[in-house]
């Protein structure tokens, strides 16, 4: 039963040259996401200001209007306004749909349907948008749709979103509009506002002047890149991770002015540090700023506590970088070629580096993410090799591997093809703190103490297990994995 509390109706107007549409997106008085979708209208209808609706009253109203969602058109406008109950159902004439625009719209309800996403793991500052503060064992479906990437941090999630319902932001069916949610004490939400947490997204209104194309999430600060190559980041800045020449937090994304005059293609936020990737130049093209106790900033500075302004990586200054990463105390980069480079805190077995080394190995990677201990590269083929371990048997059962031959002083010693996984083509990975995910079937495995593994306990696991989500992953086109320190998305594409 839905309890009676007050909501607001927002409605996008929206006009090209032969027909309307109208938009509804439901909140409550919090701000919090209840409900969006969209329709087309004709012919035009009027829409006035009106009242704040109970919750029953709203969801009651647009089950009446039976609204769905359809793509806009790419001239469409959007206006922001708010309308009443009574006068909306007496002026919207609905449209007698032909047999061809049916089916249109029934194709586009099928996509709509196989847009899904799914959240598991460690819950308790909101970050599975659930709108529950508590773990969950067993992946939970969202309701969320449109949304295209997602980045995780330490306890709150940021997504992209991109079509004709994404919430609150009915515009252009393209990315570019940025929600958040979950842990907010530090400002790293970029609501303006500093909160112990947000349950469901929202949306970060201070970047709706920018088509934001990347984003990152670190332990408590975030970034945001722009298509234009702009830089914003927020949240903590005590450690000097948002670039800004100072050690101060923000609650509201704050352009980077280092960059002002280059094009940023990429930012990576690691725990206490953040790594950039600049875009066509192969000279001074990643840059580290932040925590360096470590060396996770690539500086050929020897044991320097941070930089609150971004300096250049040495030792990639003839290599082409496509990618970066951080997590925990770590960094990683990825050539053109293939070749995997790491910074920073050494993984199990090895001494921290201040300047990137490049793994020996003669594979050739895709992607590679980091988590805490650990790191995983996943090759063109589909097949994933694992760096690093530690005693929750992250990743899988190397160590025992590892004592059945002698290794020697090289990275590539420490490179060990993820077990199991044979005749399984894997086309994404996603590290935790101390958890590993791949997508195909979802598979889990490492620290399952907030039920981060979605296997239904909290038990840690050495090997990779099949995580059910209740669907066919068959019917998407796509699965694509993403982790935070101790949780779990999975979306799936049509």
């Amino acid at each position: 039963m839905v309890g009676r509390v007050k909501c607001n109706i927002d409605a996008s107007f929206l006009a090209n040259s032969d027909k309307v549409g109208i938009g509804i997106c439901i909140r409550d008085e919090h701000g919090a996401f209840i409900l969006a979708k969209t329709e087309w209208l004709n012919p035009k209808s009027e829409v006035r200001i009106g009242e704040t609706l109970d919750l029953l009253s709203a969801l009651d109203w647009v089950h009446e209007l039976q609204l769905g969602p359809v793509d806009f058109e790419l001239d469409s406008k959007r206006v922001q306004i708010l309308f009443n109950k009574n006068i909306t159902r007496r002026n919207i004439n609905r449209r007698e749909s032909s047999k061809s625009r049916l089916m249109e719209e029934s194709e586009e309800e099928k996509k709509y349907e196989s847009e899904r996403l799914w959240s598991w793991g460690a819950g308790t500052d909101g970050q599975l948008g659930t709108g529950r503060l508590q773990d969950e064992q067993i992946p939970q479906q969202l309701s969320l749709s449109s949304v295209s990437s997602l980045a995780c941090g330490g306890a709150h999630v940021i997504a992209l979103t991109s079509g004709a319902t994404a919430i609150f932001y009915l515009i252009n069916s393209a990315t570019g509009k940025v929600l958040s949610w979950g842990r907010g004490n530090s400002g790293q939400l970029g609501h303006g506002e500093v909160v112990n947490n947000v349950l469901y997204p929202k949306a970060v209104t201070s970047l709706d002047n920018y088509f934001i194309t990347h984003v990152s999430a670190g332990w408590s600060h975030s970034g945001f890149v722009s298509d234009t190559g702009c830089l914003f980041t927020c949240g903590d800045g005590s450690f000097g991770q948002l670039g800004h020449g100072d050690y101060a937090s923000h609650s509201s994304p704050v352009k980077v002015s280092y960059f002002v005059d280059q094009h940023v293609a990429q930012v990576a936020c690691g725990m206490r540090h953040s790594l950039v990737l600049l875009k066509g130049s192969l000279s001074n093209q990643v840059y580290g700023f932040g925590s360096g106790k470590r060396g996770q900033l690539g500086v050929s500075k020897d044991k320097i506590k941070s930089i609150n302004l971004p300096e250049v990586v040495n030792g990639l200054e003839d290599v082409e970088i496509v990618g970066v990463s951080a997590n925990g105390d770590h960094s990683a980069a990825l050539s053109v070629d293939g070749n995997l480079y790491t910074w920073g805190r050494g993984f199990k077995g090895f001494e921290d580096s201040h300047l990137p080394q490049c793994l020996n190995s003669t594979l050739k990677f895709t992607k590679a993410t980091l988590g805490w201990n650990h790191a995983l590269a996943m090759t063109g083929e589909g097949e994933v090799y694992m760096l690093g371990g530690n005693h929750l048997g992250v990743l899988s059962d190397l160590h025992t591997v590892r004592q059945a031959k002698q290794l020697t002083d090289s990275r590539e010693a420490n490179l060990e093809k993820v077990p199991g996984l044979d005749g399984t083509k894997i086309t994404d990975i996603a590290t935790g703190a101390e958890h590993s995910v791949l997508n195909g079937e979802i598979k889990t495995w490492g620290w399952g103490e907030h039920g981060q593994l979605g296997l239904g306990d909290d038990g840690d696991r050495i090997s990779p297990v099949t995580a059910s989500l209740g669907y066919d992953l068959n019917e998407a086109a796509s699965t694509r994995v993403y982790c935070g320190s101790g949780f779990t998305f999975a979306l799936t594409k049509p």
